[in-house]
């Protein structure tokens, strides 16, 4: 089986949010292998609006009335969209509540119905035998204020939940990202390990929520599914099955087994427990936990890892900055000398979006960003992208690209960026980052980041536990990166 990466929950103009389909379909395909674009569609119970706060309530149902108008045509180009082995498209929308979280459809049939005016449990009482699923999200909010309410939930109906998107980390109180949005904090009774305290079982995805057309947007939340092939059958199995994992941005390639059983799976939990894990990230390893019925079992700090020179290594080329209004073009090539150019992975972002404000004016051409890989060979890859000012000094809205480079400390990286050049070594590199900016004063910039040799970027390990501490034992992984690019591994559960 292979990895692919996917967004299964993500916003544009067909409902309320920005950006024409077509372009987040486009945008989708540079980074990703499979996605579902979701129109937000009803909320059975929604509030009566607070003085100041109407347009929020018109905005919703103006939204849900544009999907419905649009719906036939809507899952037209999403159907025509779907190309098996290149890229992969589901059907789906989203349903809003306060007393059952927010939830959003899932389905491979081209021919899913539009139900409005009824809650999530309900509506998918009416899609009765059809090939749906329910995907609760951002399920840290407050209990009855769109948090997770892990009472109703049906892990039938539900075989996967969002554990992180540009909201935050719901996974439990204290994980990394914070929820920070509008909607309020985290509130640890309807997080992830709340649930899986309650003896739920599920697996872990990410996606963006992004509202502005930019299926994969770095840094928001996309998730991994282990399958056979890219096809929607294939993939839709691996979710049923729960082969899946949460990541932030970089795609941490993760494997994760029990008695040669994946991520996601029931075992017998009567037998030993051989417990196999690997990781291959884009940036040092921070931390892995391996934990066991929610505390850590096994820990492994990157300090530890091996450093030794294995001639591959990772070097990130950042580009963002600056204090330009508006969006900012980038052209760049770089040129491997003395060694190969084994893969390289696009970090490009949409707009920063969450959710609409009454001053942000909808086109098309929004989410129409010039972000590509434009060749790409083993010792060579141009591109193009676009950037925006980084929100606060604390936010990136930065783009980048990840290169795997097979050589030694003598092999070069020769870069030329809007016309600016550097040749630095892999040698350099390992004793720090390189930057250069493009104007003198608060000037878009570019960072060449410190080289990271194989062996601190890679984890491969093996355990064996005898001890079954319940008859319903609950095994799962997170990883860290030093760039805090996180990974969630769905849990395997080894019942008794």
């Amino acid at each position: 089986m292979k990895l692919y990466w996917g967004d299964v929950h993500n916003h544009c103009g067909i409902s309320y949010g920005y950006g024409g389909l077509e372009n987040a379909l486009k945008a989708a395909k540079e980074q990703l292998d499979f996605c579902a674009i979701i129109g937000h569609a009803t909320w059975h119970d929604i509030p009566e609006p607070t003085p100041g706060l109407e347009y929020k309530i018109e905005y919703h149902l103006n939204g849900f009335k544009k999907l419905e108008n649009n719906w036939d045509e809507i899952r037209e180009k999403i159907k025509n969209a779907n190309v098996p082995h290149e890229f992969v498209t589901f059907q789906g929308y989203e349903s809003h509540s306060s007393r059952y979280g927010d939830h959003h459809f899932l389905s491979k049939d081209d021919d899913l119905p539009l139900i409005t005016g009824l809650s999530p449990i309900e509506i998918m009482e009416r899609f009765g035998d059809r090939d749906v699923i329910a995907v609760p999200h951002h399920v840290g909010y407050t209990p009855g204020y769109r948090g997770g309410n892990w009472e109703a939930f049906n892990q039938k109906n539900s075989p996967i939940v969002e554990v992180f998107s540009k909201h935050g980390s719901g996974v439990s109180e204290t994980s990394t990202y914070p929820y920070y949005h509008s909607m309020g904090p985290r509130d640890s009774r309807s997080t992830v390990y709340s649930a899986l305290k309650r003896g739920l079982r599920f697996g872990f995805v990410g996606s963006t929520d992004h509202h502005a057309g930019y299926p994969g947007s770095y840094g928001d939340g996309r998730m991994a599914v282990l399958a056979t092939e890219k096809t929607r059958e294939s993939i839709w199995e691996a979710i049923l099955a729960r082969r899946t994992y949460a990541v932030t941005g970089d795609k941490i390639e993760c494997e994760f087994k029990i008695n040669n059983e994946h991520m996601g799976s029931e075992i017998d939990g009567s037998r030993d427990r051989n417990i196999e894990l690997s990781v291959k990230g884009n940036d040092d390893i921070d931390k892995i936990i391996v934990y066991k019925n929610l505390k850590p079992w096994k820990i492994i700090n990157g300090e530890t890892l091996n450093s030794e020179n294995t001639n591959t290594y990772k070097v990130r080329v950042e580009m963002g900055w600056g204090s330009n209004a508006s969006e900012f073009e980038w052209e760049g090539q770089v040129n491997i000398h003395n060694g190969n150019l084994v893969s390289v992975e696009p970090c490009f972002r949409g707009r920063s979006i969450l959710a609409p404000s009454p001053d942000l004016k909808d086109s098309d051409s929004l989410n129409d960003l010039n972000n590509k890989i434009i060749s790409q060979s083993n010792d060579n890859v141009s591109w193009t992208c676009t950037t925006f000012r980084n929100p606060t000094p604390l936010h990136a809205h930065t783009a980048g690209l990840v290169l795997e480079i097979n050589g030694d400390e003598k092999s070069k990286i020769e870069l030329n960026i809007n016309g600016k050049k550097m040749e630095l070594t892999i040698e350099e590199l390992l004793n720090g980052n390189r930057s250069m900016h493009l104007k003198p004063h608060t000037s878009e910039a570019v960072l060449v980041h410190r080289a990271i040799p194989e062996g601190k970027y890679t984890y491969t390990g093996q355990w064996i536990d005898k001890e079954r501490d319940t008859n319903s034992d609950v095994y799962h992984v997170e990883v860290k990166q030093m760039n805090n690019q996180c990974a969630w591994i769905s849990p395997i559960y080894a019942l008794v």
